[in-house]
C-alpha cells in the first residue's frame, strides 16, 4: 500500500496547523469518501422502494441540475 504524499504547513512555531496533498491523492480520498457515503446510505435504505432504471435517472438528473 502505498503512503500517502503530503506535506505539513506550519505556524511560526513550527506547529502543524495544515496538509498539502497533490491532486491525485486528494481525488482518490475523495472518491472513497463519495463511495463509503454512497454505501452506508445504501444500506440505510434497503427496504425503501427501489426505482426502476427510467425512474432512477429521471432522479439523477433533477439532482445534477440541483448541485
Amino acid at each position: 500500500m502505498d503512503m500517502i504524499k503530503k506535506q505539513y504547513i506550519v505556524d511560526e512555531k513550527n506547529r502543524k496547523i495544515g496538509v498539502r496533498l497533490d491532486i491525485g491523492t486528494f481525488n482518490k480520498i475523495e472518491e472513497l469518501l463519495e463511495n463509503y457515503a454512497l454505501v452506508q446510505l445504501m444500506k440505510e435504505n434497503e427496504n425503501e422502494d427501489k426505482l426502476d432504471r427510467k425512474n432512477a435517472e429521471t432522479f439523477y438528473r433533477q439532482l445534477e441540475k440541483a448541485a
